[in-house]
């Protein structure tokens, strides 16, 4: 069986300190169909340069495309709408991939067409003497294990529409699948459920995989097959320093694309929070119990 073409998506922006081991470890990868695509936020550093020398050491398509910063979001889309592959590998410009993580990731995904995503288990390269970085590894380091009713170590393969109805979807941390660079993503499913929300910053990752959780099932490769980057200048400690909180956003796109799908404690406190009548009623229940 011919194996089908993955984009291995790369959005850079001043990426030259980690970008040459980005891009090393495509090269190294045993999956062989694969086409790179490069999204380069006019980045002001060498990177141009860098990426200029690995694409004329590589036998696969290498495809550069600069352009005026547009964000973080517009940056993945626009390397994802000049992809031609089946598949979508994204990978950040200071993370790695495993040697096997492309080949594994696309097995899984060719088991069944429903999955629209596979996800798997994240190393770490961090500073083992940053509390902040301890602090998030204890939280966020196996996402896998963080859904209540999802076990993913017993089923690799679980229906989208699960994850969302989950006791433990919006309990932090609410980003249970993980960075784009933990993901493969059907290729399909931009064209099915949209692009990445450029109006958010710190949480458009995981609302679209709430959006994918919807129409696809989730798939998850219970190995280290990607290694992410834990530091300063990454966009979540960015965002943090920032102040970017985005967590009743997340809640009222829940609350309004989500509804019926999310567990009754949520429909319930949504409703009560969000929803004219909900409002109402908690307002009459708590006349009532002042006048008892």
């Amino acid at each position: 069986m011919e194996k089908p073409l993955v984009s291995v998506c790369l959005p850079i922006y001043n990426g030259e300190k980690y970008l040459e081991e980005a891009l090393h470890s495509i090269k190294e990868q045993t999956y062989s169909n694969i086409e790179v695509v490069i999204s380069d936020d006019n980045s002001k550093d060498n990177s141009r340069n860098i990426v200029e020398r690995f694409k004329t050491s590589v036998n696969f398509p290498v495809f550069i495309y600069q352009h005026e910063p547009q964000g973080i979001g517009a940056n993945w889309n626009n390397s994802v709408k000049k992809a031609n592959g089946e598949f979508i590998k994204f990978l950040f410009q200071d993370d790695l991939l495993e040697p096997t993580c492309i080949e594994e990731m696309v097995h899984l995904a060719l088991q069944d067409k429903a999955i629209g995503l596979v996800f798997c288990k994240r190393k770490f390269i961090h500073d083992k003497t940053n509390p902040q970085h301890i602090e998030w590894l204890e939280r966020s380091g196996s996402l896998h294990q963080t859904w209540k009713s999802a076990d993913f170590e017993k089923n690799r393969i679980i229906t989208g529409r699960k994850l969302l109805n989950d006791e433990n979807l919006l309990q932090s941390p609410v980003n249970k699948i993980g960075e784009p660079t933990a993901v493969l993503i059907r290729k399909e499913c931009f064209e099915k459920v949209g692009y990445f929300d450029t109006r958010l910053k710190q949480i458009l990752d995981y609302e679209y995989w709430f959006r994918i959780f919807k129409k696809y099932h989730i798939a998850f490769v219970d190995k280290e097959l990607v290694t992410f980057r834990l530091h300063d200048q990454q966009a979540t400690a960015v965002n943090q320093r920032k102040a970017v909180d985005e967590s009743e956003q997340i809640r009222r796109i829940v609350y309004k694309n989500y509804f019926w799908q999310i567990h009754p404690y949520y429909r319930k406190n949504f409703f009560l929070r969000y929803n004219f009548f909900g409002k109402v009623l908690k307002k009459v229940i708590r006349m009532l119990k002042r006048l008892k």
